[in-house]
């Protein structure tokens, strides 16, 4: 490590409630500082599950995407089965979840429901809202040694199922999911990726996978909890919006949920608790335009707060993780 990656491990600010912060001098030219400190981003993150670096002066796709591919250094995952649609800026660099601006958005693991997911995120804000709308991280060790003991026992256990149904009136299509409507190609694509599958009567695609909901750190060792399971559960939803889409798809076509790995439902109650939790342990700090957020995303957990104006925030995934390299037991 060079001595000016030494000091830039010095350099960084940890306050309570907070991201660690890194103040940065980019001349001008941050994907030239970014492969000059690439070693030294990454043992932050890699000691602290994030780092938020501040002075890049991000100021559009282009400067994002060099500093990513630089920080990834392995290149970048394509974005499989988004849950909402992206605008995709490059290959593998994609705006944020397109969410109400005006509801929560949980947290989550990014595609904690694959058989591979991303080691890291990258996020880089074009433009910061005029109010509200963090990237906001939680330590995913924390949180389960938080949850009550019977719940996360019962998950590691049982694993969980998430069950969606592609509609094309709301969330992601089939054809935007899985990059083709093709019905041969997105079997292939389920029998591949251990994802049970069946076509309804109106043409429409519903999917089933069970997963693991805890998993070992594979490079720290520490169990994690590592899911989905309050996310994408429809007692997340606002009661409204719920309603709404029970009203019109009946309560087993939703367009996601999630049940115990057994088959039993998850009722609000438990969805509240992991929620509760989460939010205990939530570290935020308002971005400015031109940041640059990287989150371990097997340890730490992200989310995004409502927000007021427009707000540009691009994301990548890199290192990828398989899932059979970090299960605490086979299910």
């Amino acid at each position: 490590m060079t001595p000016s990656s030494e000091t830039l491990l010095a350099d960084v600010a940890l306050a309570p409630g907070s991201p660690p912060l890194l103040s940065a001098d980019a001349a001008g030219d941050p994907a030239h500082w970014a492969a000059e400190h690439r070693d030294a981003l990454r043992a932050l993150v890699a000691g602290h599950g994030s780092v938020l670096v501040r002075g890049l002066g991000l100021t559009d796709p282009v400067l994002a995407e060099g500093v990513f591919r630089q920080v990834s250094g392995d290149g970048l995952m394509p974005d499989q089965e988004p849950f909402a649609p992206r605008r995709r800026y490059a290959d593998g660099v994609y705006s944020s979840t397109k969410w109400p601006a005006n509801q929560q958005m949980c947290m989550h693991h990014e595609l904690s429901y694959a058989l591979e997911f991303p080691g890291l995120m990258l996020f880089a804000c074009l433009e910061a809202p005029a109010t509200g709308g963090a990237t906001c991280l939680a330590d995913a060790a924390a949180v389960l040694d938080a949850l009550p003991a019977e719940l996360t026992e019962r998950f590691e256990r049982e694993g969980w199922l998430l069950t969606r149904t592609y509609h094309d009136e709301i969330g992601a299509s089939v054809a935007e999911a899985f990059g083709t409507d093709d019905r041969a190609a997105v079997e292939h694509y389920c029998r591949t990726h251990a994802i049970a599958w069946e076509w309804q009567a109106d043409g429409s695609l519903r999917t089933r996978r069970h997963r693991s909901a805890v998993v070992r750190h594979p490079v720290t060792g520490h169990r994690c909890w590592f899911n989905q399971v309050a996310f994408l559960s429809e007692w997340t939803m606002d009661p409204e919006v719920r309603a709404y889409l029970v009203d019109v798809y009946g309560p087993d076509r939703l367009p996601f949920s999630t049940r115990f790995g057994g088959g039993d439902p998850i009722d609000e109650d438990v969805v509240r608790t992991v929620n509760e939790v989460y939010e205990a342990h939530t570290v935020r700090e308002p971005w400015r335009s031109g940041d640059l957020l990287l989150v371990d995303n097997i340890r730490t957990a992200h989310s995004r707060e409502p927000f007021d104006g427009p707000r540009e925030v691009l994301a990548a995934l890199g290192g990828p993780v398989r899932r059979t390299d970090c299960e605490t037991r086979t299910l």
